[in-house]
């Protein structure tokens, strides 16, 4: 047997969900896991599925053989924004995963950067060396990943207390009434569908501001700032004004009229202190060519 370790990355998370989102296995494994006596949290043995974790718990599980703990490093492009002794910020693609998860353990970035960068940060266990944050598979844009344990830390610390600022821009389907505003309604599982997220009453708290950036016929290009960090937010909180994002098949429409390969969501700000200095870092990453053209294309038909 074989064991994988990580800290909480929020607080009053369920253990075999905490469990299941930072390793590669399934909530019901999880919960065989706890149920037998093999998960612990900060050293004590906890064996309720439902016990709450907090920011900062230290949870231990011992792990099946078969998962395996050491990822394949692979040659694959990245596009790195910028780079130093404490941290790398990335420009992800679309179509990339972050983390293995899910029993898919090559082609995600953390392979890649376990073959580009050196040194990386061990808080999170095997499976996500450095993983500060996540941008979803087919959303892409800026994220940053931390190569030692001090800075990840301290980049965590950021996005809770949210002096990190992430802005990011999707086309959305339909016109908005509104210019700007704040979408404040709770995330968690759908009620209908445990794979996806929903705004449900007893959910976490989840803050989206947005404004409108350009219009066209029948589409909205929309800037987003996200104040909290739930799974989906932007996607479900645009589901939830009505105007889901393009290409969104989970939470939008089946069909678009475009042969997209995932969501027009892209990370184009990020913003925080540098872990060390405190020096304030601000990067910014271009829409991507697809996005790009798709939003010429809607300007031509506007003239």
């Amino acid at each position: 047997m074989r064991k994988i370790d990580f800290l909480c990355e929020s607080d009053y998370k369920r253990l075999d969900v905490c469990i299941s989102e930072n390793t590669s296995l399934t909530r019901s494994h999880a919960q065989k896991l706890i149920d037998s006596g093999a998960v612990c949290i900060n050293q004590k043995v906890c064996t309720k599925s439902s016990q709450s974790t907090k920011i900062g718990d230290c949870v231990v599980a011992i792990l099946p053989d078969e998962i395996p703990l050491d990822l394949p490093a692979q040659n694959i492009p990245l596009d790195i924004v910028y780079q130093d002794e404490s941290l790398v910020v990335i420009n992800k693609p679309q179509g990339m995963t972050v983390h293995p998860a899910n029993n898919v353990y090559q082609d995600t970035l953390v392979n890649a950067l376990l073959f580009h960068i050196k040194d990386l940060s061990g808080i999170n266990g095997v499976l996500r060396p450095g993983i500060v944050h996540r941008l979803d598979k087919d959303t892409s844009g800026l994220l940053v990943v931390a190569k030692n344990d001090a800075s990840h830390v301290n980049l965590q610390q950021q996005i809770q207390t949210k002096q990190c600022r992430r802005i990011y821009y999707a086309l959305l389907e339909g016109v908005l009434k509104q210019h700007s505003g704040v979408v404040d309604q709770p995330i968690g599982r759908s009620k209908s569908d445990r794979k996806k997220m929903d705004v449900v009453a007893d959910g976490r708290n989840a803050v989206t501001h947005f404004e409108v950036v350009e219009v066209f016929r029948n589409y909205t290009l929309c800037k987003f700032e996200l104040k909290t960090g739930r799974t989906h937010q932007i996607r479900v909180h645009a589901k939830f004004l009505g105007h889901p994002i393009v290409g969104d098949k989970a939470y939008g429409y089946k069909h678009c009229k475009w042969n997209l390969a995932g969501q027009l969501l892209h990370a184009e700000t990020l913003s925080f202190c540098h872990p060390q200095t405190g020096q304030e870092m601000s990067f910014s990453a271009p829409l991507p060519t697809y996005f790009q053209q798709i939003l010429n294309s809607l300007r031509n038909q506007n003239k």
